[in-house]
């Protein structure tokens, strides 16, 4: 697996000449090089030749499909993901769109990672073999409580073993952030493993929602995508005051890059 050339740890697109099929069609451009890429990767999971490497790779091949259609890619604080000295922690973020599925790994690792992610998930043709291979803890987003029992469970084993916790908490996915919806799932796995928080922020409308299937929408190059690690921090009280910490970097972020929402407060 190849890294990002970082400067100031931060990554950010260089300019690209768009090919006469990215700048034309760039829906159809970014799915038929997304279909083969997933493919490719679940032919490699189905033999068990899917790892972390190979992961890191083929999400990194999707970061560069988004560029070559002209979408601007824009990464920092990733001091903070890549540093190890505080070992596996609980990453928590807003969620927006699908592409922080598939984007998130190549920045991310070489540090361990799974996500919690819905059922569904794991039975989307093809793509299903891709998330197995990565161990992720699979709720239904039907029953809350049981979810919460099964990310504590799950997630306390994923993190003594070394691997870190991807956790989107609100109710469902919202190109709007509204920290009323950001559940505290993630501060609880957290303070149950004793590993320390790191907050995210996520700009990926880019990708829209779609009309049939809401995770596959179309593509507007003219949005950008830009994501934020914080410093990571341990969960010393109940929890509330460490969700405020998260909530207050996101919508922080998310006012700084120019994003139209309406921040509620909790």
């Amino acid at each position: 697996m190849k890294n990002l050339p970082l400067h100031d740890n931060t990554y950010a697109t260089e300019k690209k000449t768009l090919s006469f099929p990215a700048a034309t069609f760039p829906s159809l451009y970014f799915y038929l090089r997304l279909i083969a890429t997933v493919t490719r990767s679940a032919r490699l999971a189905q033999k068990g030749q899917y790892g972390e490497d190979e992961w890191g790779s083929s999400s990194l091949e999707v970061l560069e499909i988004l560029e070559r259609m002209g979408v601007d890619i824009r990464v920092s604080g990733m001091d903070h993901i890549r540093n190890t000295d505080h070992g596996p922690c609980v990453i928590i973020g807003n969620h927006m769109s699908f592409l922080e599925t598939l984007l998130l790994p190549g920045l991310i690792l070489p540090k361990s990672l799974t996500f919690v992610i819905k059922q569904s998930l794991l039975e989307y043709p093809v793509f299903k073999h891709v998330m197995r291979s990565s161990n992720p803890i699979a709720v239904s987003r039907v029953n809350p409580r049981q979810d919460l029992k099964t990310v504590l469970e799950e997630g306390v084993k994923r993190l003594e073993d070394g691997v870190s916790v991807v956790v989107f908490p609100q109710s469902t996915r919202s190109h709007n952030f509204e920290p009323a919806q950001m559940g505290s799932i993630g501060v609880k796995l957290a303070k149950r493993a004793n590993v320390p928080v790191l907050p995210m922020a996520l700009k990926t409308d880019a990708l829209q929602n779609g009309r049939i299937i809401k995770d596959f929408g179309a593509i507007n190059r003219d949005l950008p995508v830009r994501i934020a690690f914080a410093a990571p921090f341990a969960v010393t009280g109940k929890g509330n005051e460490e969700m405020d910490i998260v909530n207050e970097f996101i919508g922080k972020k998310l006012l700084e890059w120019g994003q139209e929402i309406l921040v509620r407060q909790r």
